[in-house]
């Protein structure tokens, strides 16, 4: 015997599409797909990529700072960085003026990448379809949320 009970009316705040969470992940891994095949023809994984993006716009720069631009841990920079260096497009070294601080640099291939790079961004505007200025505009939306959810 079976009873078909009526479920509850579902609260409008515990349903998936309404999940902001939920919203900012699958848009996450839409994009890393999206990245995949063109990070891929460079060589690069994603995270590598975002390295690279901080070395292009400030060479020579500590892995304490880098991980604050990208908001990783050394934990998780070191092998990666380390992987990087074996695939030389960077270099790691000791600071002269205290030990305890590694220097992250470009190599000249790590240089020479930024030219390859340069149709990535473009090619991710035009997989979006949206205009450049929405673009824009719904990355400082996103960063706002981050620095308040950062507290």
């Amino acid at each position: 015997m079976s009873t078909s009970a009526t479920p509850p009316p579902t609260n409008p705040a515990l349903l998936l599409e309404n999940q902001l969470c939920f919203a900012l992940y699958s848009t996450s891994l839409a994009m890393t797909k999206l990245y995949k095949p063109l990070l891929g023809a460079l060589g690069l994984t994603y995270p590598q990529y975002l390295v690279m993006l901080v070395l292009w716009e400030q060479d020579d720069v500590s892995v304490s700072a880098l991980g604050e631009r990208l908001f990783l841990d050394s934990g998780t920079l070191t092998p990666l960085l380390k992987r990087m260096e074996t695939a030389g497009l960077l270099v790691r070294t000791r600071a002269k003026d205290d030990e305890r601080r590694v220097q992250i640099a470009l190599t000249s291939a790590g240089h020479q990448l930024k030219v390859q790079a340069g149709t990535v961004p473009g090619c991710v505007v035009s997989a979006t379809h949206c205009p450049v200025s929405e673009l824009m505009t719904l990355t400082r939306q996103v960063q706002a949320l981050r620095s308040q959810l950062a507290g």
